[in-house]
């Protein structure tokens, strides 16, 4: 067992291409997307309980302990491994916007198993993977930072190379409204957004041929399509808006990130980073103020003993 506190970074992400399919019997929509970690993150600091505590605790304000999916993951990873350690405390500072279509509950979760495993010595990447799909459909995805070409609903994975930074610069702009991912889905379902069985494979194949060489984004605008983005708008039509700002201060491309209603611009090109701050900049006085993120790989997310 390592000495604690230990902490973690818990990167939010955002997905490059969404193709909706069906709905399966588990009410989950099988769907093809890559999911990119970047560095706007989530910090969380897992240390012994308060003297006199009976159980875990998960701190973290803002969000209800109940339905915090960190502390799910925490009682998932004693079930599976019997670590009978004291009561522990996670302390969640959060910084990715909740309900935002930025896996920011799923990155706790992923953190916490993190955390755990480091904290216990126990566990495998094939056990915290197990737990994390029970979790939720992101959370296999952020138990491993990086780039994801997902499958499945989101927990069929397989890796693709880590662009470089200094090539990739990202603008996220917050909302100030939350979107639940279940009413999203819900409209895409009304409006009958969605692809045949034959239409994802054919849009896996060409994302993973696209991504193969480490390239920032798909050269093909097709590729980056949010087949959520028009559920979105239809409740959210404010994030039309934002991806007209995006688009105003220079983002090369503009997309909803997951289910939104958090807009994306990307600067794909030599100095990526500079050019979204000088977009940043160029939003000044914006309420949510945007935020300026690189793409992140692993050993970003790292636990480590502090």
């Amino acid at each position: 067992m390592s000495e604690l506190p230990a902490r973690a970074l818990a990167p939010a992400k955002i997905n490059l291409g969404l193709f909706l399919g069906p709905a399966r019997e588990d009410c989950r929509h099988e769907l093809v997307t890559v999911m990119q970690s970047i560095s706007l993150a989530d910090e969380l600091t897992l240390e012994p309980a308060p003297a006199g505590a009976v159980q875990d605790e998960v701190v973290c304000p803002g969000v209800d302990a109940e339905r915090n999916l960190a502390a799910a993951a925490l009682r998932a990873f004693r079930a599976a491994t019997g670590w009978d350690a004291p009561p522990l405390r996670l302390r969640i500072d959060k910084r990715i916007p909740v309900a935002a279509g930025l896996g920011g509950g799923s990155a706790d979760a992923a953190a916490a198993l993190r955390l755990a495993r480091h904290a216990s010595g126990l566990g495998d990447d094939r056990l915290l993977h197990e737990l994390g799909a029970a979790l939720g459909a992101d959370v296999p995805a952020q138990i491993e930072p990086g780039r994801w070409l997902a499958t499945g609903a989101g927990e069929v994975l397989e890796g693709l190379p880590d662009p470089n930074p200094e090539w990739f610069g990202l603008l996220v702009l917050p909302s100030a409204a939350e979107l639940s991912t279940g009413a999203v889905y819900g409209e895409a379902d009304r409006l009958g957004v969605g692809r045949s069985a034959a239409e994802l494979a054919d849009r896996r194949g060409a994302l993973r041929s696209a991504l193969e060489l480490s390239a920032p984004v798909p050269a093909a605008s097709e590729l980056l399509e949010n087949d959520l983005e028009r559920a979105a708008i239809s409740l959210c039509p404010e994030i039309a808006d934002a991806l007209a700002q995006a688009r105003d201060v220079g983002a090369e491309l503009a997309l909803v990130s997951g289910s939104g209603p958090t807009v994306v611009g990307l600067f794909p090109h030599a100095n990526g980073l500079g050019r979204s701050q000088r977009a940043a900049a160029g939003l000044a006085g914006r309420v949510p103020a945007p935020i300026c993120a690189t793409p992140v790989d692993a050993p970003y997310a790292r636990a480590r003993t502090v």
